[in-house]
């Protein structure tokens, strides 16, 4: 298995190992350092992009791109953009340089990361149907199958490309039931190494994904390290595991060099290629929805009602019931910040402000990227945000914008 470095080429032409491409990003854009919040910013103005919109931040994803590079240069691991996660293909040419291709969950996803993004294609789903698995062998160059049953039933159709399995280790980081794959009875995966070790031979790799939002290294190195002790018959009679997402590596303060050397010690002993599926890793504090407030009301609290919905335009946290993010969000004025949907718990959260909102103040909500856009819907008939980029040197463009034509044609 080679460990030659990976050179990459970032979006401004740099070259280099990823130690010169993390040291081309200015601190100040960091994706830890908030942009400031100032109230009073009119959302009408002339050449300004109407809200709702998503505005994705150039400078942001560029300094998570280093950090995947540096990873990817001191770990000898690769790197697929989990498309679950964010799949706005607009800006796969700022982030294709740092990547080696992209993960799917469905026969679209797979279809979009050939199509779009290129490089390798991975292609999963808890179960393929039989009017799709031609099609997705015809895209993806590995194809990783839920369940035994499903290797039973397609192994043949898939003799063109590398097999793989998902592994459950019955164990993860999940807080939420919901999101827990190894919550009881889970359809995600199989579990029995006595049963996998009957298909040993008959594929290439194994996906374990087990980690959601992880920003704990200790607790990473010592679940791994589980994983290997009861799995290691296993994993040391495979070509590559792909150890999912999940991990928090962009994060502020993680330390990357210590899950490298991690990634290349579990690498180096089973003899494995390592693939990670960065999504929210790739994107953390890239994006922002930006709205507009419409009215405001005194109703035992202060409300302001903007030009968005969290119900239709960021469904994960409403599904998670945790609040949005504003920054500063400091102030001697709280607002419950409101959807304009029917719903009565649209809500995106209560936030402080230095002075009382009013109609036509423009909010940033943060961290609008990951599993957000992918969830984007027409609850109500809300006019769906546009996409926006903001470039390096500060000027927004809008990329996509959605009108009732695309309401229209997503019914029927």
């Amino acid at each position: 298995m080679s460990r030659v470095k990976t050179r990459s080429r970032n979006p401004q032409g740099l070259t280099g190992p990823a130690e010169s491409l993390a040291a081309a990003v200015p601190p100040a854009l960091d994706p830890v350092t908030p942009w400031p919040y100032t109230p009073g910013f009119a959302a009408a103005g002339a050449g300004m992009i109407q809200t709702p919109y998503y505005l994705i931040d150039i400078a942001r994803l560029q300094a998570n791109m280093a950090r995947v590079a540096r990873l990817r240069d001191l770990s000898g691991a690769k790197a697929l953009l989990a498309l679950k996660c964010f799949a706005t293909w607009s800006v796969f040419d700022r982030m294709r340089p740092y990547m080696d291709g992209t993960t799917s969950s469905s026969l679209y996803e797979l279809r979009l990361g050939r199509e779009k993004f290129g490089g390798e294609t991975h292609a999963y789903s808890v179960a393929w149907a039989d009017h799709e698995i031609d099609e997705a062998v015809g895209y993806a160059d590995k194809i990783i199958f839920n369940t035994i049953g499903q290797l039973d039933r397609f192994e043949a159709r898939a003799q063109g490309i590398q097999r793989g399995l998902r592994l459950n280790p019955g164990i993860s980081t999940s807080g939420f039931d919901l999101a827990d794959p190894a919550r009881p009875f889970s359809r995600l995966g199989e579990w029995d190494s006595a049963k996998i070790a009957t298909v040993i031979d008959r594929i290439s790799g194994f996906m374990i994904h087990y980690n959601c939002e992880n920003a704990d290294f200790g607790l990473f190195d010592r679940q791994l390290t589980d994983i290997e002790n009861r799995f290691g018959n296993l994993l040391g009679q495979v070509q590559w595991v792909s150890l999912g997402g999940g991990i928090h590596f962009t994060g502020e303060d993680y330390p990357l060099e210590s899950l490298a050397a991690r990634l290349r010690a579990f690498a180096d002993r089973f003899g494995v290629q390592v693939y990670l599926e960065p999504g929210e890793a790739a994107i953390t504090r890239a994006a922002t929805l930006e709205v507009t407030v419409l009215d405001t009301l005194d109703n035992g609290k202060q409300l302001a009602i903007v030009d968005s919905s969290i119900e239709a335009h960021m469904l994960d946290l409403l599904i998670y019931r945790e609040p949005a993010k504003v920054l500063p969000n400091a102030g001697p004025h709280r607002f419950m910040i409101c959807g304009k949907s029917c719903l009565a718990g649209d809500i995106f959260g209560e936030f402080d402000f230095p002075e009382p909102l009013k109609p036509g103040d423009r909010l940033s909500i943060q961290d609008a990227a990951g599993y957000t856009m992918v969830k984007k819907n027409w609850f109500n008939g809300v006019k769906m945000p546009s996409i926006a980029i903001r470039e390096t040197d500060g000027t927004e463009r809008l990329v996509r914008s959605f009108g009732y034509e695309d309401f229209a044609a997503a019914l029927s």
